[in-house]
């Protein structure tokens, strides 16, 4: 059990962010996340958690601890960067509840940021190719979508579907996202637009592939003392009850089955423990979803449905706001944008909305369990951080 709460939370939109930085990201993130509390907040703030995948690869800039904390306000704090490729936010947000539990600190930020949009597509390409096996995969040229969508055509293969199963998944992606005046692409789209759509990686579709995009989330984590001191008449208390990490060999070729998501199975049931709670208690949910099959894979993986079923419950409408299993909520992956290093503290932020009924026109009605998982690679690392809310 997490004795860690969430007080603050912002993020900025996710755009390509033509003109600003790192720096300039990281501080708008910041300081929503801060808004609202008291000044003395930020003052005993005991480290700072920085999650970026890519900041040195295409934003030329390394050392981001020390970087982002000057630039942000938290001058003299500890901070280090978290980096787990796609699962960074998760990582970071495990290690600040750590030093909670710990003691080691009574207030922590996370803060999850990427800049990529000044650099051309083979550039972004090859350092996202980098979340896989360099030695037996990246050298080879084999991308993070050339994966999903070998993935797909095995999955497709097993289970007797077309491509145009996928479809509810980015269907869904796009008509939450058209409501969240923070994502990338704010229009719906529908199944026949899917099924025209060019290839980008046979079976995977343009509308089947999300964007890497520039963003920055930050969230305010603080001990039960303190979350309590400052809670606001009227606002839910949002309690990180479990949060787990499990990790799986990189290299698809060396699992014993490339359809399992071992790590993302490991590390919700393990989260989901911590915090005494089951499968069928989350209400809502955040998931690495750049592809519809990476959604149904991880869904399958946890447990929600049986595999090979996920594409048809996707159809039945289980995957949507008033669904049995409500993913993407404010676009996802393929619509809010792919945030890269920066994707689990958007969950947070995103789910934190839901568990205080801000969440507008994709709110889930009633939602109090939250589970957000994000995905390092395929799958290398998970990381499952599920919300309760206290009151």
């Amino acid at each position: 059990m997490s004795g860690a709460y969430l007080i603050g939370a912002g993020a900025t939109p996710v755009a390509e962010h033509y003109g600003r930085g790192l720096a300039d990201l990281a501080s708008e993130a910041t300081r929503a996340a801060f808004a609202g509390l008291p000044e003395f907040v930020s003052h005993r703030v005991g480290a700072l958690y920085v999650a970026n995948a890519l900041g040195d690869r295409l934003a030329a800039q390394a050392h981001l601890g020390a970087y982002l904390a000057a630039a942000v306000g938290l001058h003299g704090v500890p901070a280090v960067r978290v980096e787990a490729a796609g699962a960074s936010g998760g990582v970071a947000i495990h290690q600040a509840a750590q030093a909670i539990a710990a003691g080691a600190a009574e207030i922590v930020a996370v803060l999850g940021v990427e800049k990529v949009t000044d650099q051309l597509d083979d550039a972004v390409e090859a350092a996202l190719a980098l979340a896989g096996d360099a030695e037996t995969e990246a050298i080879h040229g084999l991308t993070l979508t050339a994966q999903w969508a070998m993935l797909m055509r095995r999955y497709m293969h097993e289970h007797g579907y077309g491509p145009e199963a996928f479809a509810p998944f980015p269907v869904n992606a796009h008509a939450n996202a058209a409501k969240n005046p923070q994502a990338l692409y704010r229009f719906p789209i529908n199944a026949d637009k899917y099924r025209k759509a060019a290839m980008v990686a046979s079976p995977l579709n343009m509308l089947d592939c999300s964007s890497v995009a520039d963003g920055a989330a930050c969230v305010v984590l603080a001990g039960e003392r303190v979350a309590r001191e400052l809670a606001a008449e009227g606002v839910p208390l949002v309690r990180l009850a479990g949060v787990a990490v499990a990790t799986d060999t990189p290299a698809l070729a060396l699992r014993a089955d490339p359809l399992d998501l071992a790590a993302a199975r490991a590390s919700a049931h393990i989260a989901l423990g911590r915090a005494h709670l089951g499968l069928s208690d989350v209400e809502v949910f955040e998931l690495t979803d750049p592809h519809g099959i990476a959604a149904a894979l991880a869904l399958e993986a946890m447990g929600y449905y049986e595999r090979g079923a996920a594409p048809r419950h996707a159809a039945d409408g289980a995957i949507t706001p008033t669904g049995r299993t409500p993913i993407a909520t404010a676009g996802g992956y393929k619509a809010r944008g792919d945030v890269a290093g920066a994707t689990g503290v958007y969950q947070v932020v995103e789910l934190l909305r839901q568990l205080r009924g801000e969440a507008g026109a994709t709110q889930v009605p009633g939602a109090r369990v939250a589970l957000a998982q994000c995905l390092g690679g395929v799958g290398a690392t998970a990381v499952s951080c599920v919300l309760v809310v206290e009151r």
